[in-house]
C-alpha cells in the first residue's frame, strides 16, 4: 500500500509542478524581470542540498540578495540581510522566491510535500534516527513548515519530519498543502492566531 502512494504521490508532483508552472509562468517572468533590473548576476540562486538517499541535486531559487560569491562559497550568512534588495525581500516575504522549486519537483529532485532539503554540513550530524529523514524526497513544504516552521528548535522541526516520513499518505499531503496555501495567503503569524483561537 505504502509503494502504491509513493507512485501516487510522484504522479501528483510531476502533473501538479507541470500545470503549476504553466499556470504561474506570468508571475515568473514578471518576477524574473524586476530580479533583472535591479540586480546585476544570475537570475537564480543555486545550491548543494541532500535528498532522498544522501543524492545531491542543485536548488532552485529566484536571487534575493546581491552577489556575494565569496560569503555563498563559503556559507558565511551574517551578510545576508544586508544583502537583500527591496525586490528580493518582497520575493521572500510572499514566498515567490521558493516558486522555481517547481522545477526540481518537476524533474524528481524533490516533491511538492516533504522534509526541507538540507545542506551536506547537516546532515553529517544528524542521528540514526535524524537520517531517517533522507528516506523520502525533500519537499516544498512540509509538516515543518505548517507546525510552526523557524520558530521551531532545528530538532523539533526534523521530529516532525521524521513523524512524517513514518505516516505519509496522500490525505497527509493534501492536508499540509492546503495549510501552507492558508499560511501563504495569511501569513504565518495571523494562521497561528486563527489557529489557537479556533
Amino acid at each position: 500500500m505504502r509503494d502504491l502512494n509513493l507512485f501516487i504521490k510522484r504522479l501528483i508532483d510531476f502533473f501538479g509542478s507541470g500545470i503549476g508552472l504553466i499556470l504561474i509562468s506570468p508571475l515568473l517572468i514578471i518576477s524574473a524581470i524586476l530580479i533583472k533590473l535591479t540586480m546585476p548576476g544570475p537570475l537564480f540562486f543555486k545550491q548543494k542540498r541532500v535528498g532522498k538517499n544522501g543524492i545531491k541535486f542543485n536548488i532552485l531559487k529566484f536571487r534575493t540578495m546581491k552577489v556575494d560569491r565569496e560569503a555563498e562559497k563559503n556559507l558565511d550568512f551574517t551578510k545576508d540581510k544586508e544583502r537583500i534588495t527591496p525586490v528580493g525581500k518582497f520575493l521572500r516575504r510572499t514566498k515567490i522566491d521558493e516558486l522555481p522549486q517547481l522545477i526540481n519537483v518537476f524533474k524528481g529532485d524533490m516533491s511538492l510535500v516533504g522534509p526541507r532539503p538540507t545542506i551536506q554540513q547537516q546532515v553529517d550530524n544528524y542521528t540514526k534516527f535524524q537520517l531517517q529523514r533522507l528516506n523520502m524526497r525533500p519537499g516544498m513544504t512540509g509538516l515543518a513548515q505548517v507546525n510552526g516552521n523557524i520558530t521551531l528548535p532545528w530538532e523539533q522541526r526534523i521530529e516532525y519530519d521524521v513523524e512524517y516520513i513514518l505516516n505519509f499518505s496522500i490525505i497527509l499531503d493534501f492536508k499540509i498543502l492546503l495549510k501552507t496555501v492558508a499560511i501563504v495567503i495569511m501569513g504565518e503569524g495571523k494562521f497561528k492566531k486563527e489557529k489557537s483561537t479556533s
